[in-house]
């Protein structure tokens, strides 16, 4: 009888929970939107028991689909969005305030005075991250620092905190276990790099209780079991990683050089580096991309912070458009941009240039500038922003960098990676399976299962008889060279003017 493992990926913008079979097969899927608050501009916040109560619903609803008995259910991998940063009550399990999101800027000006107090060599050479309202680390200190009776919890021993990793962990254990896995903690701003552990002095510049954080385990092997009465039995819970580092394992992108760039709400470039961190002075992140076997694999990080979130603005907020494949017929009818560069930083810009202040700018309109021409520059301004991140990876990586391997909801354009191989000059791999993250997530599960034993047994793996990479389709340059850096050229140029205003 085949064994079953159930993948919970749990977003930005949604919770999903995909059951695979051990050849790999998607069984069942569910899927569920999460609600977002701004109650302020800038601020990005979502409610903690609704993730919960959301994947729990969908994870039940891909068990039922296919009428799956919980005994053939050998593990459960989770995967979710990262530095998004819940506080609960370690006895009552009920959060003391809203999730802070990853997105959300809020605490920009705890960054700034510990960038002008001359503090970011010192976190970027720990944690091998930027000093940025993007992590975890100063999202936690604002909560202490605008709510004196959390603050006095948290001193006192009675406040858990977790990124959503550690809160799903949670509550599906019935509050036994309160963990997280190196891929995760690395995106808190508060891990050692090098040690993998929590770093004393970074928890005290940010002035962070060490009792409300989570142990930190390898990202495969047993976290813990489910409470019975969830699923009518319980179930090992076996992997876990980040969205993007879940997204890297899917891919197998298990050799020095790999890449991938999932196309989600934003954009999230990984290259694996191997066995020892490399730092870039370009705007790159050095994180952890997961821990296994007594042994951490890192991988270098670019951030493009708005992707597939644009649609959101495009269809609600502008009313232009009513769905994305509007977006991409109207993109395919128009034979270019005309002209336009649509430059997103609602949310700030993340690599290379890291500042999160920068206005959106949409640079180019005459009067001939027509709804298809800003579809068209929305699309392209994703690829646009992948180059820059692409640019600085390749000299991090002595120019050479692998076929670039692409995921993630965006990337079903065909527009968009036809013109994003263009604009790299590089071959875009778009893999036929969509649910990559919950693949990867999967796949690390079934090797803390032991239903694989290594990544070798993993990069072999056969779907209906063919090896899973061999049905992915690929998208090969062809704009002319002279064109690709003109484009190029300009796009940076109107990059360079929401900067410098």
């Amino acid at each position: 009888m085949q064994q079953l493992i159930l993948a919970l990926d749990q977003g930005s913008t949604s919770s999903r929970a995909v059951l695979f079979d051990s050849n790999c097969s998607i069984l069942s899927s569910s899927q569920k939107e999460v609600t977002t608050y701004n109650p302020r501009e800038s601020w990005v916040e979502q409610d903690a028991e609704e993730i919960w109560r959301g994947q729990l619903d969908v994870a039940r609803r891909a068990i039922e689909e296919v009428d799956a008995d919980t005994a053939r259910i050998t593990a459960i991998g989770i995967t979710n969005q990262r530095e998004t940063t819940i506080l609960w009550n370690r006895e009552t399990g009920i959060p003391v305030a809203r999730a802070i999101g990853w997105q959300c800027k809020r605490s920009s000006k705890i960054c700034k005075h510990l960038r002008e107090s001359g503090k970011q060599e010192v976190v970027q050479s720990r944690t091998g991250l930027v000093l940025d309202p993007y992590f975890s680390a100063s999202k936690i200190r604002w909560l202490l620092d605008n709510n004196p009776g959390i603050a006095r919890m948290a001193e006192e021993g009675e406040i858990l905190f977790g990124t959503v990793d550690t809160w799903l962990l949670w509550n599906l254990t019935g509050g036994r276990v309160h963990a997280t896995d190196y891929s995760n903690a690395s995106r808190t701003m508060l891990m050692n790099l090098k040690s993998g552990i929590w770093d004393e002095e970074v928890l005290d510049l940010f002035k962070i209780p060490h009792q409300i954080l989570p142990e930190i385990r390898p990202s495969v092997g047993l976290f813990g079991e489910t409470e019975p009465k969830l699923f009518g039995g319980s179930i090992p819970i076996c992997g876990i990683a980040g969205d993007q580092h879940a997204s890297l394992f899917g891919h197998r992108a298990f050799e020095i050089g790999d890449v991938k760039n999932t196309y989600g709400t934003g954009c999230f470039i990984l290259m694996n580096v191997g066995d020892k961190p490399v730092y870039s002075a370009d705007g790159l992140l050095s994180t952890v991309a997961w821990g296994m076997d007594d042994k951490l694999t890192y991988a270098l990080e670019g951030s493009v912070f708005m992707a597939g979130a644009l649609l959101k603005w495009l269809r609600d907020d502008l009313q232009l458009v009513e769905s994305f494949e509007e977006i991409n017929r109207l993109s395919e009818e128009a034979s270019g941009c005309g002209g336009l560069y649509l430059v997103s930083s609602y949310q700030g810009l993340g690599t290379p240039w890291w500042t999160s202040n920068a206005r959106g700018a949409l640079v180019g309109l005459t009067r001939a500038s027509k709804k298809s021409h800003v579809c068209r520059a929305y699309l392209e301004s994703i690829a646009y922003r992948s180059r820059d991140v692409l640019e600085v990876m390749a000299r991090a990586a002595g120019g050479h960098l692998r076929r670039i391997k692409v995921d993630g909801g965006v990337s079903k354009s065909d527009v968009l990676m036809h013109f994003q191989a263009d604009i790299l000059g590089r071959p875009v791999e778009r893999p036929a399976l969509a649910e990559i993250t919950a693949l990867g997530a999967a796949l690390m599960a079934g090797m803390g299962a032991g239903i694989w034993k290594n990544l070798e047994a993993i990069a072999k793996l056969r779907m209906d008889g063919e090896l899973i990479s061999s049905r992915s389709k690929i998208f090969e340059p062809i704009m002319e060279k002279d064109r690709r850096e003109s484009l190029y050229s300009g796009w940076l140029k109107a990059v360079e003017r929401i900067i410098r205003d």
